[in-house]
């Protein structure tokens, strides 16, 4: 009954902004020819009722009505648009802001007001130029989200960074490594483009590869028409991995808590299908020439309300001796809540996550994204007391299937010793 409520209000909510937008755009368009209004008014609506359908079988349907695919663009065709609306809105509201004062105004001095043509009280008209503004930053917002699933979802982005280490073992010395995070395989639409984005990596002739995370959405089940593209990334001292979030099956209803169980055993078969050193809670040795650092891989750990399923202090255990030290965590904010505090000779960490929210700015010195208002370390380099910690924006996406501003990342760092 709740649920059937919600509905009803949700559904008169986003009729009623329709409506809204639909007056600002009248106003906009009044100049136009009438034929051309004509045109703009049946495309509006067209497409409005459109969405509308989209939302209404969204909620109508089973959930397993829609393929994953079909179902994540249904999703981007109503919230798209709707986004869009909601900035309209907002410069109408600034509008409707200024006639309300306006008309307060106009109580004590008329002048300021229109009088009506038929009864002559004042009026106060609304203003063309924000119902225009409206107009313009409604739709540009919803082109550039159109145009991030277009070209910003494989727009992939070499990101390379010359690292030094104090400790690094002189047979380290230049040594490439190749980090992935974040491949959502439940989300790709464009089979073409990620085998492309391999191949980008591939040539890069890394050394050592590392993936920090969310193999899927969900199921284990998504990655089986990758795992043929995602075993060619390859490297002569291994591919390392370690569990996101997302791989633990946590925000999916499975049948029954055993199913859930077989999955994650499943999805831990994937990472040995490609060739990929899962790491639970462990660490390894890296030999290059007889010396050695150490790799350490936990499963995910992130503050907040995020899963904490790994174990540092266990992964850490027999590591003192490694001049080196490289931890593998997919969320970054356990660097700040556990590495910086109580292991100060954790060189480096890799992690992931964030996507950089699949939205923001990138342009030269300026890096901006709503995400870093909930994450300190959310996309490059970072470094504290001689520590670093690199995140990743990750290789597919989630949700909005595609990516502005912040677009997919391979990433290469070359060691040297400093």
């Amino acid at each position: 009954m709740n649920r059937t409520f919600f509905f009803i209000i949700l559904t008169f909510v986003l009729v009623a902004i329709d409506w809204y937008v639909w007056q600002g755009l009248r106003l906009a368009i009044r100049n136009f020819a009438p034929v051309t209004q004509r045109w703009i008014g049946g495309v509006y609506w067209g497409f409005t009722i459109i969405t509308l359908i989209a939302y209404v079988g969204m909620q109508l349907l089973p959930p397993d009505y829609f393929g994953r695919t079909t179902r994540t663009f249904i999703i981007a065709l109503i919230a798209i648009p709707y986004l869009s609306k909601l900035l309209a809105v907002f410069v109408l509201l600034i509008d409707e802001v200024r006639r309300f004062f306006q008309w307060i105004i106009s109580m004590f001095f008329p002048a300021v007001a229109t009088p009506s043509p038929e009864t002559g009280e004042p009026i106060i008209p609304r203003s063309e130029f924000l119902a225009k503004t409206a107009v313009v930053a409604g739709a540009g917002l919803m082109g550039t989200f159109a145009f991030g699933i277009l070209s910003g979802a494989h727009d992939y982005r070499i990101r390379r960074i010359r690292l030094p280490l104090k400790n690094l073992p002189k047979a380290f010395d230049g040594i490439k490594i190749a980090q992935l995070s974040d491949i959502h395989s439940g989300s790709f639409f464009n089979k073409t483009a990620v085998k492309g984005g391999v191949e980008m990596l591939m040539k890069e002739k890394p050394d050592i590869a590392f993936f920090t995370g969310d193999l899927v959405n969900d199921q284990a089940s998504e990655v089986k028409d990758y795992i043929n593209i995602f075993d060619k990334v390859k490297a002569p001292l291994g591919v390392h991995s370690t569990l996101g979030n997302h791989d633990y099956g946590d925000y999916f209803q499975w049948a029954s808590p055993q199913s859930k169980i077989n999955n994650l055993a499943d999805l831990k078969k994937a990472h040995k299908l490609l060739g990929w050193n899962l790491m639970l809670d462990e660490n390894r040795p890296i030999r290059v020439d007889g010396e050695e650092i150490g790799l350490i891989g936990i499963q995910n750990w992130g503050s907040g309300n995020f899963a904490k399923y790994g174990n540092l202090e266990k992964a850490y255990e027999g590591t003192q001796d490694y001049p080196v030290k490289i931890l593998l965590s997919h969320d970054p904010s356990h660097w700040r809540a556990q590495v910086l505090p109580g292991y100060k000779d954790i060189d480096l960490a890799f992690a992931g996550h964030t996507h950089g929210m699949q939205f923001g700015v990138e342009i030269g010195k300026l890096k901006w994204s709503p995400v870093q208002y909930r994450y300190k370390e959310w996309a490059g380099l970072y470094e504290e007391d001689n520590q670093y910690l690199y995140v990743n924006r990750g290789f597919g996406y989630l949700g909005y299937p595609g990516r502005v501003g912040i677009l997919p990342e391979i990433t290469i760092i070359e060691l040297v010793k400093a």
